[in-house]
């Protein structure tokens, strides 16, 4: 089995807490048996989630490509700001 993304352990995190809140709102149990029976149902519902989000399938396009311009072979450095030090205060 694939390990799950970012998004697919966020959806199925986020199902976990809601239903199981909202379970124990609804239902207004008391009984630590119903709370666990309600525990359980709200996990197993956030793996059904995570489990059965869609994957992306098409990779993503590289930023940097391996060709390179025949002008921008030379490198470039940039200049030094100016007024930014203390070499360019005037002395009265």
């Amino acid at each position: 089995m694939q390990r799950p993304n970012a998004a697919q352990s966020a959806y199925g995190s986020a199902t976990v807490v809601l239903a199981t809140v909202a379970l124990l709102l609804l239902s207004g149990t008391t009984t630590t048996l119903g709370i666990v029976a309600i525990c359980v149902a709200g996990l197993m519902l956030g793996v059904l989630v995570a489990v059965t989000m869609p994957v992306r399938t098409r990779h993503v396009k590289p930023l940097v490509t391996d060709s390179v311009p025949a002008g921008n072979t030379e490198i470039r450095v940039p200049a030094a700001p100016v007024g930014a030090g203390a070499d360019t205060r005037t002395v009265s």
